[in-house]
């Protein structure tokens, strides 16, 4: 079967990350597309991932921001597939940072949008996050923002008229086990050094995708878009101490105290997006609540029940300690 990157030229904004290397690793392998461009500004990461890469003649890479459209529009001629991974990430930075992380995740997304537009490149999907369902920090109200910019982009993309413009989709998951950032690295760096590991919250439950799973996810979600739907997959979650628990850690934990902008619980699918949302064996699709989409009528999957949500807290799917820590070993 003929995969939906094969022969195609595929642009990764931010492909330099955990994401976009898992990302590549996986269509190079298997999917076989013709060019791969990684779009990204720190030329040392881009070094490291052609070494890292054996120096892969399909590979490309291009330096440049988001928030230069002009430099991001070059990179985007003859495209056939765009992914934007781009983001400033951290919650501390963006909250320490507000108009930085505005002027990458806000006015990042317009610009890759806009990109699409101009030069009609077939198919745009924007991978967000968890963070921005109820937001509670900067990080998370960026990225519901861009959700929104990524989605009506279909409206001016010809999208009710069902002409062969852009289409515009969102790929919305949990924590990433093993991203640079995340907790797991930090916890493996405090036992190294002999540290109390610090927690924020014992509450506190989490959603988890491994890099695998995501690149996975992102194919698929390729595959089967039409463009303004919201691909959220079903990935388990895990208590933090159950975590901690996972690395064999046997002394106290130091508790800190919730961060600003942290949550105790996250959502991947509010009770309000739950009436626009079908079921489907390996993930939800959110439909868009706008009168140019066309599948209303749509016979695969199934309704969610009324009063339907998705959070870290009630999922009956959860992560055993067991197999976090394999996934740890495994890192």
């Amino acid at each position: 079967m003929k995969g939906i990157l094969m022969g195609k030229t595929v642009l990764i904004t931010g492909g330099t990350g955990s994401f976009g290397q898992a990302f590549v690793r996986k269509i190079l392998a298997s999917e076989k597309p013709n060019t791969v461009r990684i779009y990204s500004r720190d030329e040392a990461k881009q070094h490291d991932m052609s070494v890292a890469f054996n120096g892969d003649k399909r590979l490309r890479f291009f330096i440049g921001d988001v928030r230069d459209q002009k430099r991001l529009e070059r990179a985007c001629g003859g495209v056939d597939i765009l992914i934007h991974a781009a983001a400033l990430k951290q919650v501390p930075v963006c909250e320490y940072n507000p108009i930085e992380a505005i002027r990458t995740n806000v006015d990042g997304a317009v610009n890759v949008i806009e990109s699409a537009l101009n030069l009609r490149i077939p198919k745009v999907i924007a991978l967000s996050t968890d963070k921005a369902v109820h937001p509670v920090n900067l990080y998370g109200a960026t990225k519901l923002c861009a959700e929104k910019l990524f989605i009506q982009a279909n409206s001016y993309s010809g999208q009710a008229t069902r002409k062969k413009y852009p289409i515009f989709s969102v790929v919305r998951y949990g924590n990433v086990i093993g991203s640079r950032g995340s907790v797991i690295p930090l916890f493996k760096s405090q036992i190294e050094r002999g540290e109390r590991l610090t927690l924020t919250d014992k509450r506190m439950t989490r959603f988890w995708i491994t890099l695998d799973e995501a690149a996975k996810f992102v194919v698929k979600s390729l595959e089967i878009m039409k463009g303004g739907e919201i691909f959220v997959p079903k990935i388990p979650s895990m208590k933090m101490t159950d975590l901690i628990e996972a690395f064999g850690y046997k002394r106290s934990v130091r508790t800190i105290g919730i961060r600003p902008g942290e949550k105790i619980d996250e959502f991947l699918i509010t009770k309000d997006e739950g009436r626009r949302t079908r079921d489907f064996d390996d993930r939800y699709i959110i439909e868009p609540d706008f009168n140019w989409w066309s599948e209303k009528a749509e016979s695969r999957g199934k309704r969610v029940k009324d009063g339907f949500s998705y959070d870290s807290k009630s999922n009956i799917h959860l992560l055993s300690i067991r197999d976090m820590k394999n996934i740890i070993d495994e890192i």
